[in-house]
């Protein structure tokens, strides 16, 4: 049921208002049984994280071969620049797209941001010298930047309440198939003796290319966000929408529990002016904002500053062969997606906080006990992939937590923006950083400079587990407008 109430006199300056919406479709989808539907959302829009996850690999995975490449030369310092560039592109990307999401609907932009990245990254293999590699990893990245704010959006508007929490953590731990795939896949590019030294890592850009071409086509079947479309005025659109996912799910011999729903009113608009966008952030939820901004910031300096040089770690420590860096990353990408597999439904049942709060905490403590154990030279390079497999099992279940935890705890009208101001600030602040920095302690062939870095980063996981003890929302299993009450709600 959605149907406009048309006002007069009622209107906000620059919003475009046009009427009061009456609508139980959120209700309507969050009723819905898990079915096919679900699954082609997970798979069609969660592969952004497995292409963050690819892109991330290989950027660390090449390393040694970038160094060695005839044409490029980089030294250490290169890499964590070429890297870094990565990273602002996503923060910049997340921002730009993220206003446009907001604006112009969620399924117009992840067509667009998924052809940025495509392009970008096949670019990359052509690269001939520092400046152009880096500008075509800034490129990507904001293409990866922009997909993280669509697609966040959309999922979280098309996934049921009651299975939210353990989706959305199994899909950002998916990050680490794409690990895998890069991991596997630069095993085979990188071995001098399949390819010559400077071919192979310019082949390995090409997989998230060849990926991307598939997954441009399974979006096609993936409607726009009927919460956006009510929102902006589009009520019948949306009706329509859902009841034909409805009449998909029955012809599919999925039960559709019948009968009234609550509903809700809703003010239409078109747009939601940045001021107002600024207030909600910074004034009417500034513990909300704090708690975003000191789970993203620290998961993105713990996560790139220690994976974007693990590489760099091995080589220079250890001695290991950069084509023989793949057989190290796969252990430690299983132990990251299994982390938000298994933990993942407890943040659904025993609850957002106590787990937000116990993740972030043991992955903090567990960091500043491996870093102690890596400067006193007491670990190898195989205990210590071990060592991070067991802590990222909880990090990575933290770190997507943060991103759940930022996309449903504000409302649906700049829920994009949102998430691209919280990606940005905090892998601005924590991941353009981390990288640099880290490639700078470990160009010191100091291991207890490295230590400095791994002690900084546990000592911001614990912080951000401290924050959340305190101020996280219990969102588990709650409606998106319970949760986050809609800017534009009539009543």
């Amino acid at each position: 049921m959605a149907r406009t109430i048309p006002l007069t006199g009622v209107s906000e300056p620059g919003v475009g208002t046009s009427g009061i919406v009456e609508t139980d479709i959120p209700a309507r989808l969050d009723r819905l049984p898990w079915g096919r539907f679900h699954t082609l959302v997970v798979v069609a829009l969660g592969v952004t994280w497995i292409l963050d996850g690819l892109e991330v690999t290989l950027a660390g995975a090449v390393a040694g071969a970038l160094k060695e490449s005839p044409a490029l030369k980089f030294s250490n310092t290169d890499i964590g620049l070429a890297s870094s560039a990565y990273l602002a592109g996503a923060v910049l990307g997340a921002v730009f797209f993220g206003w446009l999401t907001d604006r112009l609907g969620r399924k117009r932009l992840f067509f667009v941001t998924l052809a940025v990245y495509l392009t970008a990254t096949a670019a990359t293999a052509f690269s001939w010298n520092l400046w152009s590699f880096v500008l075509f990893r800034f490129l990507t990245g904001a293409g990866i930047g922009g997909e993280y704010t669509a697609i966040n959006s959309t999922i979280q508007e098309l996934i049921p309440a009651r299975v939210r929490g353990w989706t959305d953590l199994v899909i950002n731990g998916s990050f680490w198939i794409g690990a895998a795939i890069g991991a596997a896949g630069s095993i085979v590019l990188l071995d001098p003796a399949l390819f010559p030294p400077d071919m192979g890592w310019r082949l390995a850009f090409a997989i998230g290319a060849a990926l991307s071409l598939v997954v441009f086509v399974m979006r096609l079947w993936i409607p726009e966000s009927p919460r956006w479309l009510v929102t902006h005025g589009r009520a019948e659109e949306a009706g329509a929408i859902v009841a034909g996912i409805e009449e998909t799910f029955r012809s599919q011999r999925h039960a559709v529990a019948p009968g009234s729903l609550p509903a809700i009113r809703l003010r239409a608009r078109s747009h939601t002016p940045l001021a107002e966008v600024a207030v909600t952030l910074f004034r009417a939820q500034r513990r909300r904002t704090l708690v975003g901004l000191s789970l993203m910031a620290s998961q993105a300096f713990f996560y790139n500053a220690i994976f974007f040089t693990y590489a760099l770690v091995l080589t220079d420590f250890y001695g290991i062969a950069a084509g023989a860096v793949g057989w190290y990353i796969l252990p430690f990408a299983a132990g990251n997606f299994l982390g938000p597999l298994l933990l993942g439904r407890l943040f659904d049942t025993v609850g957002r906080r106590p787990m937000i709060t116990l993740t972030y905490a043991l992955s903090g403590a567990l960091l500043a006990a491996t870093g102690a154990l890596f400067a006193m030279d007491l670990v190898s390079a195989s205990t210590l992939t071990i060592c991070w497999s067991v802590i990222f099992f909880f990090a990575s279940a933290a770190a997507s937590s943060a991103y759940l935890t930022v996309s449903e705890t504000f409302p649906l009208e700049i829920r994009a923006l949102a998430i691209a101001f919280f990606y940005a600030i905090g892998t601005g602040v924590g991941g353009v950083i981390g990288p640099w920095l880290f490639g700078m302690l470990i160009e010191t062939g100091s291991r207890l400079s490295v230590l400095g870095g791994y002690l900084l980063g546990a000592a911001l996981m614990l912080g951000a587990a401290f924050v959340a003890a305190h101020w996280s929302i219990a969102a588990e299993r709650k409606a998106l407008e319970v949760v986050a009450r809609p800017l534009a709600a009539a009543d």
